[in-house]
Order: C-alpha cells, then sequence, then structure tokens
C-alpha cells in the first residue's frame, strides 16, 4: 500500500529532476542574456530584440552538450519509478 510518504518522495525526486535538467538550459540562457544585456549598457543599443537569437543558440548547443546525459537521467528515473510500479498501485 501507497502511503503519504511514498508520494512525497515521488513529488519530491520529479521536482529534483525537472530543477536539475533545466537548471545547465536556464543558466545558459542567463549568462548570454547578462553578457548582451552589458554589451547594451555600454554601447547605448536599446534594441529588445538582440538577446533573442543568441540565447536560442547557446540553449540548442547545452541541449546538443548535454542531451545525452539528460535522457539518461530521465530514462533512469522513469526505470526506477516503473519497477516500482506494483507497489503504487495495490
Amino acid at each position: 500500500m501507497i502511503t503519504i510518504g511514498d508520494i512525497n518522495l515521488i513529488i519530491g525526486e520529479a521536482l529534483f529532476m525537472v530543477i536539475k535538467m533545466s537548471l545547465p538550459v536556464l543558466l545558459t540562457s542567463m549568462v548570454i542574456g547578462l553578457v548582451i544585456s552589458i554589451f547594451q549598457t555600454v554601447t547605448s543599443i536599446q534594441e529588445q530584440t538582440l538577446t533573442f537569437v543568441p540565447k536560442v543558440i547557446g540553449v540548442f548547443l547545452m541541449i546538443m552538450i548535454l542531451g545525452n546525459w539528460m535522457a539518461t537521467e530521465l530514462s533512469g528515473y522513469i526505470t526506477n519509478l516503473w519497477s516500482d510500479f506494483s507497489k503504487y498501485v495495490r
């Protein structure tokens, strides 16, 4: 039988997985945005769309670089979750 503690554990692991998967991509986007913002301040260029393309390219590169790790971590989590499925059904 599943308890509230089991549910809390599953939710906690899922939230940690979301943070672990999204952190590198979000940090990359934030650093690129900060660098371009500093560049805009120094050069007095106030174009709002200037940060879009570099952020998209940076996020795409991070997903290409870390995609295998992300897929491995996520599939391991899902495998562990489904291996205990019979415990949760009762």
